[in-house]
């Protein structure tokens, strides 16, 4: 039972990828059109006379401040959709469709309830909002993902139904959006007289969370770094992003639920004096951690590493600290020492904890998109003033982040012989070979063009490695991981799969998770069409 509930959950923590991966191009474009149209900050830098009102670049500024907006202000449909194709197992431009369909339709439901119950005003105060002009209950991005995730379920149960020949036209891929539409509508229905509970719930746990002061904030960024070998934080930490479990606030004059909701809604209001340290609390920690914390760790595992084995060791680590540096993307250092030495990662987790509730202490309203790397801090940060969000902060917890992770992973390696890169045996091959595929991922682009000319012969080992074709359910990939869904876990040989460049396998029931680093993509598409060729 244990074991499905993973897949599902895995599925699930996936299929929000899809939406997510839209919100650093949003969040770019609203950073920068917000930090370039506030007035302060052009008069800070001297900038008034060529980015002021009335000049080109702050009507350009201002349009993009516009655009960054849009996406966050509609990522309920966005999450309807989203979740509906990464949940779907084929045809997921189908599923879209439907999913599309379902949100205006329940929603359209919900707002003739409304009416007929004597409008708004009969309604509780902040129950209702308008989604995309037609007056509703503010469900937020949980009313996309109620869509998303039942849609899914339909079409992967109908998308191939054969109905009787007089109705066979309405039959496959056509009756997924029609069955959709009449689920929907009493799903509507239903949520108009259920939903208000459900959201006094959701608030409920929201006001325990952050009555639970720095607390709730340790506990928050502990288990969002624990739950990343499992790959289900997706599905931990978008609550408290885009619901009103990470809080509620007014933001000129509309109820925001969500802390990343309520950070870019401020940050896209000029009169906004200092951002609301209750919604970045579930975001700034990753800055101290990312920027300076895990590359302590990789200089600690370089001094650690062999004499002779230095120079190869360095051009592994300084990539991938480079990487968690500016993107915030760090599993190709978490993973190099979670498999070698777990200890370090439970130790890392920890910190991860404190280092969200320090930056909840010292009041860094800093929030982020996704990453928590440089480019974040500069635009959300540094570019925002220290007066609105006390980024300098970031800096002096970091120093003191980087210097305990040196000193401590560097006492721990050694005090346990932990063999982290470049301290392995030579007959040490499963060491040596998570090495070998960190290494195979630091090549990045350069390798991109060989490993598609070899992407049959990649691919099928790959096939090999997970049971054959028959074996396989689902097939999709996040940013890091290919994610699959088995028929038989007994099938998958994690030795064929490693010996492909994984750098490491994660199984649990019919969930599988096959880690190879940020060219994972590729890999993907390559297996598909492999997959497609062949019968």
């Amino acid at each position: 039972m244990k074991d499905k509930i993973f897949a599902v959950l895995q599925r699930i923590g996936r299929s929000f990828m899809l939406p997510i991966a839209i919100l650093p191009v949003a969040g770019l474009f609203l950073g920068i059109g917000g930090s370039f149209t506030n007035q302060t900050m052009l008069e800070t830098y001297n900038l008034a006379s060529i980015m002021g009102e009335g000049t080109i670049l702050n009507d350009f500024f201002t349009i993009l401040n516009s655009a960054g907006s849009v996406v966050f202000d509609n990522l309920h449909i966005i999450f309807a959709m989203g979740v509906a194709i990464g949940m779907a197992k084929a045809e997921k431009e189908v599923a879209a469709l439907s999913g599309a369909i379902a949100f205006f339709i329940m929603h359209a439901s919900i707002s003739a309830l409304i009416q007929i119950n004597g409008g708004t005003e009969n309604m509780l105060k902040g129950a209702t909002a308008s989604v995309l002009g037609i007056t509703s209950l503010q469900m937020g991005v949980f009313g996309g993902i109620i869509v998303g995730l039942g849609v899914a379920a339909l079409h992967n149960k109908y998308y191939k139904i054969e109905l009787p020949q007089v109705l066979s036209f309405f039959g496959g891929t056509r009756f997924v959006p029609i069955i959709s539409a009449i689920v929907y509508l009493f799903v509507g229905i239903l949520m108009f007289f259920i939903w208000p509970t459900i959201q006094l719930g959701i608030n409920k746990v929201g006001e325990l969370v952050i009555s639970s002061g720095y607390a709730g904030t340790f506990i928050y960024g502990f288990m969002e770094r624990a739950l990343i070998p499992f790959g289900l934080h997706h599905v931990f930490y978008l609550p408290f992003w885009q619901t009103a479990v990470g809080g509620t606030a007014m933001v000129n004059g509309v109820l925001v639920e969500g802390a990343q909701n309520i950070f870019f809604a401020e940050l896209a209001s000029p009169g906004i004096q200092q951002f609301n340290t209750e919604a970045t609390r579930f975001m700034a920690g990753k800055f101290p951690l990312m920027i300076f914390g895990l590359p302590g760790a990789a200089l600690a595992m370089y001094k650690c590493a062999k004499p002779e084995k230095r120079k190869v060791v360095a051009s592994l680590l300084v990539s991938a600290a480079l990487t968690s540096m500016l993107t915030g993307i760090t599993e190709p250092l978490e993973f190099t020492f979670l498999f070698v030495a777990p200890i370090l990662y439970v130790i890392h987790s920890i910190f991860a904890g404190l280092a969200y509730m320090f930056m909840h202490i010292f009041k860094v309203g800093v929030g982020m998109t996704f990453s928590g790397g440089l480019i974040d801090m500069t635009l959300f940060g540094i570019l925002q003033g220290n007066d609105k969000t006390n980024w300098i902060n970031i800096i002096f917890v970091g120093i003191v982040y980087f210097i305990v992770y040196y000193f401590l992973f560097s006492f721990l390696i050694k005090k346990f012989n932990f063999k982290t890169p470049g301290r392995e045996d030579d007959q040490d091959s499963e060491v040596k070979l998570y090495t070998r595929a960190d290494l195979n991922a630091k090549k990045g682009q350069d390798n991109l063009s060989q490993e598609q000319a070899s992407g049959d012969q990649l691919s099928a080992t790959i096939l090999e490695g997970l049971g054959g074709k028959e074996n396989l359910s689902d097939v999709d990939c996040c940013a890091t991981r290919l994610r699959v869904t088995v028929v038989d876990p007994e099938k998958v040989n994690e030795a064929i799969l490693k010996s492909s460049g994984a750098s490491g396998v994660i199984k649990k029931g019919q969930g599988v998770q096959v880690i190879y680093g940020p060219k994972v993509t590729v890999i993907k598409s390559n297996l598909e069409t492999y997959l497609n060729s062949i019968k």
